[in-house]
């Protein structure tokens, strides 16, 4: 039998559960954070208004699937990319808690130019001269940079770097893919009541709502950072110790 196989078993159950649960705490809201469902349905009522019901739900399952794919390729291809260019954990921590922090900055001082320029990303997909069917704008520009842009990738791949040592990987891989999953369903949501939700919260809800994930996300980012900071100290340590 495969060592991932014995991973779990050779945890406990129990500590395999805290490792779940605490995995998927951390994850859940750094993602849910950096995808901004709520705020971003608000833009997808406008992009889908005039077009059939059933093609605006068939949308945003279909982008809802992508995102989920791209999330989880992300994570579990995280520890690859960084083995293929020579990163080591620590330095992408660092790196990833910057990037997130930075985002999560500037959504929390101007939202609304975040929301613009998301705007702008989404209304690319109807330049030509035919309105574009769904199937056409679902994963460009829909979900890609739309839903999931490159900050939400590099919070993935942030995320994945914080894997703990064996044999608690299997079930922090497993806990972050759910996290990841539960976000792409809150993106199905969002975007199949988008119409409800913007009657809902309105221009000023959608406001608090998107600082409010902003406020979450810098926090997460600054602890990313410190962790990565923590660690290539004790790092450096340990080499001037054995020096």
């Amino acid at each position: 039998m495969s060592p991932a196989l014995h991973a779990i078993p050779s945890l406990g159950w129990k500590d395999a559960l805290s490792v779940f649960s605490n995995t998927f705490l951390l994850a859940f809201p750094a993602l849910f954070s950096i995808v901004n469902p709520i705020g971003a349905s608000l833009i997808f009522s406008q992009v889908t208004a005039g077009r059939e019901r059933s093609e605006s739900l068939a949308l945003a399952r279909t982008v809802a699937f992508y995102s989920a794919g791209l999330l989880i390729a992300s994570i579990w291809a995280g520890s690859a990319i960084l083995a293929f260019f020579g990163i080591t954990v620590d330095s992408l921590r660092i790196a990833g808690g910057l990037v997130v922090a930075v985002r999560a900055w500037s959504l929390l001082q101007a939202p609304e130019e975040a929301a613009a320029r998301k705007e702008k990303q989404a209304m690319q997909g109807g330049r030509t001269v035919a309105v574009p069917s769904w199937t056409e704008m679902a994963f460009f520009p829909m979900t890609m940079p739309f839903t999931v842009g490159p900050g939400s990738i590099a919070v993935a791949i942030a995320l994945s770097a914080s894997r703990p040592a064996s044999p608690a990987w299997l079930v922090f891989y497993l806990a972050v893919s759910v996290a990841a999953i539960a976000v792409a369903a809150t993106v199905w949501l969002a975007y199949a009541y988008a119409e409800r939700l913007v009657v809902m919260l309105g221009v000023t809800g959608a406001r608090i709502v998107s600082r409010l994930a902003a406020l979450i996300l810098l926090c997460i980012g600054v602890q990313i950072l410190s962790a990565g900071i923590e660690g290539l100290v004790v790092t450096i340590m340990h080499a001037a110790a054995a020096s």
